[in-house]
């Protein structure tokens, strides 16, 4: 059994800020990630980032995921990789498991940033080979260098479909269109133009109806919905593909804080069910921490920010402000930066979701610092 004061579990944007000031300030830290390398969704994202120069405008995701990496590296964390947490036990114990040994740590703070899985859609033959999620095309183009199919349809119109979109145009993949159930586009219009400009229709109020094919996907069949997402009879229309991309959304991976007992809520504006957590992201149950999408999901600006906040505030409960009188000053920056970010029109609806999570009391009280 090994001790950490400071266990991390995920190295995403998120994890890898966490990680990366709570080891600065002085703590021992431990980020565990079940993946051959660190980055979490920044690996698989090629493309460049919006916002200021600190949230590292005009940086490829993958580039962000090296500099991260690189800035934890330095500052002497344990990084244990290829490693799944698959338990929580009483008390402060996590299980991990590699392909080769089972191991226990225990640790005094607590931060996880597990990220999010991505959601599926009911319709005909949606287990047929040839389905994916966004996720996992970008992880077999970006990451691994294969194509999923030669004609793609792309069902939903929010930053990560456009911009998958862009990308499967990028590695010679023919896009048949982008469906959208909305009445208008969900993600930033400068990536819906470099689409249209590729002569990519994008088709607002419709949705997807059935996958076509016996053994796997050799097209499918969308129609019109009306206002209230219903499909509009005689609208229907095949669609000759052999590859079709769900990007509808993302759901927190809140296993492991269900396993620890944290008090969950239910935000539809942040991805369904988060744990609560204070301005300082903590949940109910003392000393354990949230970051990133894991406790709603927004961008990996915002999850960088979390981290942060998290990292910061582990590090000042655990050994108070005298410490390291830094503390404080990272969480009061991260925490304006992130008013910032959320004042925008795609950071509303977190804004709102985060308001609505504070009109619930937990359990317990929480360490304040």
């Amino acid at each position: 059994m090994k001790h950490t004061e400071i266990a991390i579990v995920g190295g995403g944007p998120a994890g890898l800020s966490a990680g990366i000031v709570a080891a600065r300030l002085g703590a021992q830290v431990t980020v565990i990630d079940d993946n051959p390398r660190l980055g979490g969704q920044l690996i698989k994202q090629t493309h460049k980032f919006f916002g200021s120069r600190t949230h590292y405008c005009g940086t490829r995701g993958v580039d962000i995921a090296a500099i991260l990496e690189q800035e934890l590296r330095k500052t002497g964390a344990e990084i244990v990789l290829n490693t799944t947490v698959i338990g929580h036990f009483q008390p402060n114990i996590l299980g991990l498991a590699s392909s080769q040994q089972f191991t226990k740590l225990t640790y005094d703070r607590l931060i996880i940033a597990t990220g999010a899985y991505e959601n599926n859609v009911l319709f005909e033959n949606n287990d047929l080979p040839g389905v994916y999620g966004a996720g996992a095309v970008q992880t077999l183009m970006n990451v691994y260098g294969i194509r999923p199919g030669k004609r793609v349809l792309m069902i939903g119109s929010g930053n990560i479909g456009l911009i998958v979109s862009y990308q499967l145009l990028q590695a010679d993949v023919e896009v048949a269109a982008v469906v959208e159930a909305l009445p208008y586009i969900g993600g930033y219009h400068v990536h819906a133009a470099k689409l249209r400009r590729c002569g990519v229709p994008i088709l607002t109020s419709h949705t997807i109806k059935a996958a076509l094919g016996k053994e796997y996907v050799t097209g499918a069949v969308i129609c019109r919905v009306n206002r209230k997402f219903r499909p509009i009879k005689g609208s229907e229309r095949k669609l000759k593909v052999d590859t079709i991309c769900l990007a509808v959304g993302l759901s927190p991976l809140i296993e492991l804080l269900s396993q620890i007992d944290c008090y969950l809520v239910y935000i539809p504006e942040l991805g369904g069910l988060v744990a609560w957590h204070d301005e300082n992201l903590q949940t109910s149950v003392p000393g354990v921490y949230v970051a990133g999408d894991v406790s709603g999901i927004e961008e990996a600006s915002t999850a960088i920010l979390e981290g942060r906040i998290a990292g910061a505030h582990a590090f000042l409960s655990l050994k108070g402000k005298e410490a390291n009188p830094e503390a404080e000053a990272i969480i009061r920056d991260a925490r304006r930066e992130l008013a910032v970010i959320r004042q925008g029109p795609f950071g509303e609806k977190a804004a709102r979701g985060k308001r609505q999570l504070q009109q619930y009391t937990p359990a317990r009280p929480v360490i304040q610092q």
